[in-house]
């Protein structure tokens, strides 16, 4: 596949007329200047710091979850959407069996492609994921060889948009273009990142943040069969809607968290036990309620009400798919307050309740807060919910364009400047840019 010259790609930036940047990043004269600049700079980077001078250009979005909280892992129903914060490469082969990688503000490192074994000691960092993203793209037929790249990155990490998978699917994008003209299904790229960070990586995760990044737009995933999870594009185009979707970090550290986390789907679980199940997602909301009275002194009466959350906010990502696709935006605004009222009610994952995070982390309810101030704002004319895991972190907001300077001075003024972060649904997902 014929790559382009560096210094080609430059005059063409300088140009101002690059037609796939609206749909990246929006109409926003000073962001499209802004994103140019930073096109621009990663190209002379990369020229700085390898030789070649053909080269190909790749973006993969971060990923917000906007429906479907805490579902995936009862083998339920998602929704998500790939945003306009992204992770940027350009990249070249270099005609060897070696990765080489720098990333802004992260040390250069190297993978050895005659070395795809999966390294214990290596668990955790970027030189694992691209070794097993290279491992499981041999083992499945596709064709790999050594490349120089330079990542710039704007998915923050911790933010709750997925920076690991972005990255992930970045990587299987650059394999994809490079050595298999582009031959590499999104979703298979989503199905090889998770791969990779399950079995190299040494984390286990669903597939969600994956696909959503690697397909872009609005998606929904049906993980009731887990081998082979059924993933569905929607068409809607969320630019039109009048609306921005902002992400708020609320502060609070996940240090210590790991047996909140662990605690919820475990619940959940012990309540499918109870009724001869595994997972909750093939019991009916009916069956669960007919047995309480049998199982609460088993499994406590939260563990019964994270069980409800599952039931009922599975079902609502149908009605939120079926909302979307009948161009009803006002609906599904409803429904993403639903699913955050049930968070709040039923999941309980707004804040830390086990008794070693309790007592320390009683006064600390960012979230919470985050949340009482969204509704004080945008009641009757927004939505508003927890984003992702919960416990601490990020909260997800939809804000008319016309309350969104009033929504962001609110929140920040609260959680501090630069904590706010307005983005929009990308169409897009893991790509090469075509300049």
């Amino acid at each position: 596949m014929k790559m382009a010259n560096i210094e080609i790609l430059i005059e063409k930036l300088n140009s101002g007329s690059i037609p796939v940047f609206s749909e990246l990043y929006g109409d926003d004269a000073k962001v499209i200047k802004e994103q140019t600049e930073r096109y621009i700079n990663i190209l002379n980077k990369f020229s700085s710091k390898y030789k070649g001078d053909d080269v190909e250009v790749f973006s993969s979005p971060g990923r917000t979850e906007v429906g479907g909280n805490h579902t995936d892992h009862q083998l339920g129903r998602v929704l998500a959407g790939a945003v306009n914060l992204d992770n940027i490469a350009v990249a070249t082969k270099n005609n060897t069996n070696t990765i080489k990688i720098t990333s802004e503000g992260y040390p250069e490192f190297e993978v050895d492609l005659n070395d795809l074994t999966i390294d214990e000691s290596k668990f955790s960092t970027s030189t694992s994921l691209v070794k097993g993203i290279a491992f499981r793209l041999k083992e499945l037929g596709y064709k790999i060889g050594g490349f120089d790249a330079v990542i710039e990155g704007r998915v923050p990490e911790g933010s709750g948009l997925s920076s690991s998978a972005s990255f992930e699917v970045l990587i299987g994008a650059m394999f994809s273009h490079l050595f298999n003209d582009g031959k590499l299904d999104p979703v298979e790229n989503a199905k090889i990142g998770q791969w990779a960070e399950n079995n190299f990586f040494g984390k286990p995760c669903g597939l969600m943040d994956q696909t959503a990044c690697s397909v872009g737009g609005f998606i929904t995933i049906d993980f009731k069969d887990a081998e082979n999870p059924i993933v569905k594009a929607l068409d809607f185009d969320f630019a039109k809607t009048g609306y921005s979707l902002v992400i708020t970090d609320t502060g609070g550290s996940h240090a210590n968290l790991d047996s909140e986390y662990a605690l919820l789907p475990g619940e959940m679980k012990a309540v499918a036990k109870e009724l001869g199940e595994e997972v909750l997602r093939p019991l009916s909301l009916k069956k669960v309620v007919d047995n309480i009275p049998n199982i609460r002194k088993n499994v406590g009466d939260r563990a019964i009400l994270r069980a409800i959350h599952f039931q009922v906010e599975n079902s609502r990502v149908v009605d939120e798919v079926e909302a979307l696709e009948s161009n009803n935006f006002e609906k599904f605004l409803g429904l993403v307050i639903d699913s955050g009222n049930s968070s709040y009610m039923y999941n309980q994952n707004i804040y830390a309740q086990t008794q070693e995070n309790f007592d320390s982390n009683m006064a600390e309810q960012g979230v919470a807060l985050g949340l009482a101030l969204s509704e004080l704002v945008l009641k009757g004319s927004g939505a508003w919910r927890v984003h992702g895991g919960g416990f601490a972190g990020t909260i997800q907001a939809f804000v008319p364009n016309n309350k969104l300077e009033e929504y962001i001075s609110t929140l920040e003024n609260t959680f501090g400047e630069g904590n706010c972060h307005k983005l929009f649904i990308r169409s897009k997902g893991s790509i090469k840019v075509e300049i």
